[in-house]
Order: structure tokens, then C-alpha cells, then sequence
């Protein structure tokens, strides 16, 4: 409404309240004045002359609600003070009528201060009476906006605190609110900052909190419960027994006092006192133990805090909590429903929470960074002291001492690491950062590598350790199993997780080199042993497991690793928000994703194309023998790469698969007791390898099948050289021709029919041109007739580097 003129009689009450407020001795035969000249003199005119001219009002605090990516499926609530501002327009004329009926019937009247109602109420109080307020709702309105803008708690009991320099104060800024705002103004930031009980604060959270319903639907009755709340929210709560007759009779008041100001007629109040008072006692859910499935606390505690480090929301952790919570931000995550709810579903599969192994799952699209689901088979619940859930530790030594572990319940970040949580040995998934440290190199896919089932490094061990050659103290890694033995490039070696052709590329390329490739990728090296390598290159060159996944990472981090693959070498920062809005609307540009390339482009293609042979995808050049999660294409029905691993003994699984719209991660492991006897994968139900591959499978549902853009040029098949004629040369000879040439040289265990004595050189596989720094296998004669046709195994070699034993 439109602010009134105010007759002579009012104007100059306030003339003479100013006058009083300034500390002017006035002097005045009406009663009120008189009033106000008493109430003055007690407050002592002193006081106000330090009072700011104007009041300022900060924002009250406001609800954050989390979405997930679609922008409506609700995930999770933060606030300090549950409330939402809402426009006059949108609450129930009834519920407007209400509150004027309960604390202010003369509200469109006067100018902000009731003098009639402050003279009664002072003198009343004077005479001993029982005491009574004189507060208007502006008033009121002043009361609890000086509240909410203090800095300093000493000014907050200041603003509450039953004074007359309290009182006096009030009516000063009420008459400016008066002159500045109008009575629609005044109201509508009345409703929205008022307190309402059990935790609601202002007309929309009142209405949630009670009703179930929008404040625009509130009838008479539920708006005069509402409305006679205000006065003491306490004593009229409806959710208690002591409360709820009180609440009632406090209703049925303000029904009665709607009817004096005519907001109703008594028909209709005399009907809405006959409803049966209702309420929900619907506490709105903070936090992320209370998101909207129990299953998506675990991204919601990621976000957070993925919140709480950005420097943009507050210089201190303190700052940064506080405006989230009570900021009023509509944050549209990253969480994709479908991608969430397959993860959720396939980590429990066959795996309780109550299981001390831990099945996470990560999801992460490529190119963007967005975090599209977390998961993992627990609780997210902080475990009750008093009445405790979760059993007693896996680690012997925590069990002694009566110590419990994280299962079923647990807030720890398992999934993204972080607050102690530094990650879990991933195995041979780490195979990809050698690879593409080697291709980097110009080290091209089709590089060979005589494979043996032993090989005996460079790399520097404890003497006689269990992964020492014998009475040395050089690593020496095995493969698993005898077929992998023999000459094998990066598909072939990849695709079947041969050790001793990954410990020789590392050794080739600089062990330091694999590294700084797993940190360009994203991974962080949180735990301490690990650290002393990433940091230290010298150190770092003598790291001969690194390569098959002695390093510590997350679910997280690994599949932001190959998803910076699939994306052609763009690295992209985790990231869990794809929009940011402010209570007023704006977007804020904290959420934008945060990209670079830091992988050449063909370069993560080559990786890629090696890395479809693992999941029984063909690569683009169709090289691929051998899989080691072969299912993995079938189930997910698209073009995917990715890698599997284990550590020693099956203490953790990993796998790792992806298309070019999601990367997914897995690992399974006991975060209680890295030291676990069981056998991740053996003795514990399925494994890793289907949560993930069904996760991934779910994610697809309805998306495009967009295939990988193969590599080309030289890191195909690298820099071609012509194979020297060694035929009936003696093997000496042969040698020695092959390495003056730029090969590696390797001497076949079988004998081959040929024209040439028997001992020398038939020939040699491949026959024709190799890569330069490849192995070429000399062919052994028997001298018995004519050499059959030639098989070449096409791609070039490298010499032997240093690995561990059983890993793949």
C-alpha cells in the first residue's frame, strides 16, 4: 500500500519524541508527552546522542538448499536460522491479517511508535500494575533487525534487554523505518525475521515447520496459530503437551481479534475455531546427515567441504561455515540422480555396510570436472556413544584396546579423501602413468619389450627383502601368471598387466618422470611415505614400484586421472557445484569449471587407445591380446577404456573404466586396517569390478555412444627402421649386427626349420622395418629345410627396467 500523510496531531507527537530522543528538554501539557518525558529522563538523554542516525538492517540469516544437477531433485539443507524470504505477495492475506490482529491492530494508523499505547503501558507499569508493552510491529521489526546487524554479542542482550533506553531506541528508529519504508514494506520484513519456534524462523519456514505448505495457502486458523506464536514461541508450541492447550486458546484469541479489526466476519470465526488444531512438527533436515537420501551423504560431505577451501566465502573456516549457512544460496550441484543412485545400488550389491571392507565408487565427467556421484557402503551417521552401532575395529591392535571401527556408520571422507583419510593402494592402475610418461617421450604404442617372468632392476631395495632378486638388494619384480612371458608392446602389455614390461618402461623413462605424469594428472600424495617421493625427484628416481600402484590415492582422484585422458589431456579440477545463486538470484562464478590442458592431445589418445584392451574394447588400431576385466565392454554396451589392479595378496582392487561422457573409479580395501588378511575380490563377494561396471552401465542409461578419437602419426608405430639381413650369421653376429643397427636384440628359445646351419640365424621377427630401439627376436636355425613363412609381431622395444612382484 501506498504510506498515508499523517494529520497534525501525529506529526507532532513525533516532533516531540525526536525532540525527547535528541535529549531536548521539551515541555508539553498532553498526556502522552508527559509520558515520554518521564521515560526519557529514565533512559537518561545521553544515550542517544551516540546512537547512529540511521538504523542499518544486514540480511537476516537464510536457508542454503543443495540440488542435485537437475535443478530440482532436493539433496540437502544448511542453515543456522531455518528461514527463506518471501514476498508480501506471496503469503495468505489471512496470515498478514493475523499478525495485525495478534500485535499491532492500529499498524496501518500510526507512524512506527503507538504514543497513546506507550503513555498507557508507562503509566500502567509505574503504578505497579502488571506490566504491559506498548511495542509496535515496527518496532518489534527495529528489535530484531538491531539483533541480527550487531557485530558484537554485548550488542545483541543490548537490543532484547527490558530497558527504557531500549524502548527509546526502538521508537527512534521506528519513526525513521516509518518515513523510509511502507507499511507493506514494513510487514512483509516483519513476517520474513520474526521467530516462530522449533527452529523456524520467518513465515515461510513457520508454514514448512507446521503445515507442510506454502504461507500463500495458510487458512484462518492455521494463520492465527502462527500469528500468536510470536509473542512467546515457547510457551505456545503446539508440538508439546504442556504447550498445545495454550496454543490453542492463544489461536482462538487472535481468531476473535481478527474479527475486531474486520479481517473476518464471526460466522467464519466462530466456524475456524471449531477445526482440530494440526500440526506436523516437520523440523526442516540441516546438514548432511540429513540429505534427502541416507546414501547421498557422502558427495553433500564433499561439497562442503569442497565449500569450506574456497577463499571466496571468507577469509577464516569461521566466515566461509557461516555464509553457507545462513546465506541464503540455491546451490545446484553437480550430482548426477541417475549416475548416484546406479553407484549407491552397486556398491552394496552382495556387501552390507556392516562389511569391514569398503566398496567406493567415484564418477567424474570428463572435460568438465564435474563429480557426478560418490558412493560407498556405509552409513553416512555419526556413530552414537551412547548407544554405539558400529563394531569393534578390524585392526587387532585398535581391537585391544576396545577401539570401533567405521563400519556400518562413518562421516569420514572415504571416497575423496582428505580430513586423515590419505587413500588406499589402487595396484596396476598406475600402469597409465607410465605409459603416458613413455609416450610423452616419444616412446610410441607399438614399442616391444621381451617380457620375462622375472625382472631384475636398477631400482634399490633392503637385501633380501621379499621383493629383492635373490641374496641382492635389486627390486625384482614377477609377473602373475607364465603366459605373460615373451615379447609384448603397450597394448598387449597393458591390456594383460605385465609387470616386467612396465617396470622396464619406467626404468627407461625416469621413474621421477612417471610421477610428475600422476601429478599432472591429479594425484595428490597425501600420505606422508608417499610424499617424500613426490617431492624429492632424486627420491622419486629410485621408486621402482611406483608404477604398479604402491602410492596412495582415492576413488576421486583416480578417476579425475583417466577422466583428464578421455577428455584429450584436459585436466579439470574436481568439482561438485555447476551453479551458484544468491538470495536475490545472481549467479555467482564460483562454480565454473577449472580446466587446462596439461596432457598433449595425441598423447592421451594413444593412452586411451591402449587402455580399451584392459576392458575388452578393441582398440582403434586393433592390437589389443589379452584383457584382464574383459566383461567390462559388454556390460557397459559403449566405446570404454580403462585398467584393473590389485595389490599383494588382495588387499585392495581397483578398476577404472570410462566413456567419454563418465569416468568411473573404484577400490575396494579396509580403510580400518590397510594391513587386512582378506582378499579384496576373493573373500569378499564380486569384487570391485562390478560396482563399477555397473555404475558406469547405469550412468549410460539413454546417453549417447560416442566413440574415442583414435591417435595418429608416430605414436602409433614411432620412428620406422629398416631390420639388417642376419640369415646363417652366426647368433654372435647376429647380435651384434641388430644392436649396431639400433635394436635390442632377443635369441628365441625354439628352433625353426631352415636352409641355414643348424645354430645360426634363420632370420629374425619381425623381418622388415621395426621401431627404432625395438626388440627383434632372432630366429634360431634347426638345418632342417627350407623356413616357413614369417610371423611379425608388429611394434617396438624397450629394455628391461625394474617391478614388483604379483601385481596386476
Amino acid at each position: 500500500m501506498r504510506k498515508r500523510d499523517h494529520n497534525v496531531l501525529t506529526n507532532a507527537a513525533s516532533l516531540l519524541i525526536c525532540g525527547l530522543l535528541a535529549g531536548v528538554v521539551v515541555a508539553a501539557a498532553a498526556f502522552p508527552a508527559v509520558a515520554m518525558s518521564g521515560l526519557a529522563a529514565k533512559a537518561g538523554a545521553e544515550t542517544f546522542g551516540a546512537l547512529p542516525k540511521e538504523l542499518t538492517v544486514a540480511r537476516s540469516p537464510q536457508i542454503s538448499y543443495l540440488l542435485a544437477s537437475d535443478g530440482k531433485t532436493p539433496l540437502a539443507t544448511m542453515y543456522d536460522e531455518n528461514r527463506k524470504d518471501v514476498k508480501l505477495k506471496d503469503v495468505s492475506p489471512l496470515m498478514q491479517k493475523a499478525i495485525i490482529a495478534a500485535e499491532d491492530h492500529d499498524f496501518y494508523k500510526h507512524n512506527g511508535v503507538d504514543l497513546n499505547g506507550v503513555a498507557r503501558a508507562f503509566v500502567n507499569n509505574q503504578a505497579g500494575a502488571s506490566r504491559q508493552g506498548a511495542s509496535t510491529l515496527t518496532m518489534q521489526y527495529v528489535r530484531l533487525a538491531i539483533s541480527y546487524s550487531a557485530t558484537h554479542p554485548a550488542d545483541v542482550v543490548a537490543a532484547t534487554e527490558d530497558t527504557s533506553a531500549r524502548k527509546l531506541r526502538e521508537m527512534r528508529y521506528a519513526l525513521q523505518i516509518d518515513k523510509e519504508l511502507t507499511k507493506d514494506e514494513i510487514l512483509e520484513r516483519y513476517l520474513n525475521i520474526a521467530a516462530f519456534g522449533n527452529g523456524a524462523y520467518g513465515i515461510f519456514a513457520a508454514s514448512q515447520v507446521y503445515f507442510g505448505k506454502k504461507p500463500s495457502e495458510l487458512d484462518i486458523q492455521q494463520s492465527a496459530m502462527l500469528a500468536g506464536m510470536v509473542k512467546a514461541p515457547t510457551a505456545f508450541d503446539p508440538t508439546t503437551k504442556a504447550g498445545y492447550p495454550e496454543a490453542v486458546a492463544r489461536r482462538d484469541y487472535v481468531i476473535q481479534n481478527m474479527v475486531d479489526i474486520g479481517a473476518i466476519t464471526q460466522a467464519q470465526a466462530d466456524q475456524a475455531k471449531k477445526i482440530p488444531l494440526k500440526v506436523l512438527d516437520k523440523r526442516t533436515p540441516n546438514g548432511c546427515v540429513a540429505t534427502n537420501k541416507r546414501t547421498w551423504g557422502f558427495f553433500c560431505d564433499y561439497f562442503y567441504r569442497w565449500w569450506m577451501q574456497q577463499g571466496t566465502f571468507g577469509s577464516t573456516s569461521y566466515d566461509r561455515e557461516r555464509r553457507l549457512k545462513s546465506g541464503g544460496y540455491t546451490i545446484t550441484t553437480t550430482m548426477d540422480v541417475q549416475a548416484q543412485m546406479g553407484a549407491d545400488k552397486a556398491v552394496r550389491n552382495h556387501l552390507q555396510e556392516t562389511s569391514k571392507a569398503a566398496r567406493m565408487v567415484a564418477v567424474i565427467e570428463p572435460g568438465t570436472g564435474k563429480v557426478r556421484a560418490i558412493a560407498v557402503n556405509r552409513n553416512f551417521k555419526i556413530d552414537d556413544p551412547k548407544n554405539p552401532q558400529n563394531k569393534i575395529s578390524s585392526d587387532p591392535k585398535k581391537a585391544k584396546k576396545g577401539i570401533r571401527g567405521n563400519y556400518p556408520n562413518t562421516v569420514n571422507p572415504l571416497v575423496t579423501g582428505g580430513g586423515g583419510i590419505t587413500g588406499y593402494q589402487a595396484g596396476s592402475t598406475f600402469k597409465m602413468f607410465a605409459m603416458v610418461a613413455a609416450l610423452e617421450k616419444g616412446i610410441p604404442l607399438s614399442y616391444t619389450i621381451n617380457a620375462q617372468p622375472v625382472f631384475k632392476s636398477e631400482y634399490i631395495v633392503e637385501n633380501n627383502s621379499p621383493a629383492a632378486c635373490p641374496g641382492t638388494h635389486f627390486y625384482c619384480p614377477k609377473n602373475a601368471a607364465a603366459s605373460m612371458t615373451g615379447v609384448q608392446n603397450m597394448w598387449t602389455a597393458f591390456g594383460k598387466s605385465v609387470n616386467t614390461y612396465f617396470i622396464p618402461l619406467q626404468q627407461q623413462v625416469g621413474a621421477e618422470n612417471v610421477v610428475k605424469v600422476a601429478q599432472k594428472l591429479g594425484i595428490t600424495f597425501r600420505a606422508p611415505s608417499d610424499a617424500r617421493f613426490a617431492d624429492d625427484k632424486d627420491a622419486a628416481h629410485q621408486w621402482g614400484a611406483f608404477s604398479l600402484g604402491v602410492s596412495q590415492t582415492t576413488p576421486l582422484e583416480l578417476a579425475n586421472a583417466y577422466a583428464t585422458l578421455a577428455a584429450d589431456g584436459k585436466y579439470c579440477e574436481p568439482i561438485p557445484v555447476q551453479e551458484i545463486r544468491g538470495p536475490d538470484g545472481d549467479k555467482l562464478d564460483i562454480a565454473n569449471p577449472r580446466c587446462e590442458q596439461r596432457i598433449s592431445t595425441q598423447v592421451a589418445r594413444a593412452a586411451v587407445d591402449a587402455a580399451r584392451c584392459p576392458v575388452g574394447d578393441r582398440s582403434a588400431t586393433s592390437k589389443c591380446a589379452g584383457a584382464t576385466a574383459g566383461n567390462v565392454h559388454g556390460i557397459v554396451k559403449a566405446p570404454v577404456a580403462g585398467k584393473s589392479g590389485t595389490t599383494d595378496s588382495d588387499k585392495t582392487s581397483a578398476l577404472v573404466a570410462m566413456t567419454k561422457q563418465y569416468a568411473v573409479a573404484g577400490i575396494e580395501a579396509d580403510p580400518d586396517w590397510p594391513q587386512t588378511t582378506q582378499k579384496m575380490g576373493h573373500d569378499i563377494p564380486t569384487g570391485i569390478n562390478p560396482a563399477v561396471y555397473n555404475t558406469l552401465a547405469y550412468a549410460m542409461k539413454g546417453k549417447e555412444r560416442i566413440d574415442f578419437t583414435p591417435p595418429s602419426g608416430k605414436i602409433i608405430e614411432g620412428d620406422q627402421r629398416s631390420i639388417p639381413s642376419v640369415t646363417c650369421k652366426s647368433i654372435d653376429e647376429a647380435k651384434s649386427r641388430l644392436r649396431e643397427a639400433g635394436f635390442e636384440p632377443v635369441v628365441s628359445d625354439t628352433k625353426v626349420p631352415s636352409d641355414c646351419p643348424a645354430g645360426t640365424a634363420a632370420g629374425t621377427s619381425p623381418d622388415g622395418r621395426t621401431i627404432k630401439g625395438g626388440v627383434v627376436t632372432i630366429e634360431v636355425s634347426s638345418g632342417s629345410g627350407k623356413k616357413p613363412g614369417d610371423t611379425t609381431l608388429p611394434g617396438p622395444t624397450l629394455p628391461p627396467p625394474p617391478t614388483r612382484p604379483g601385481r596386476r
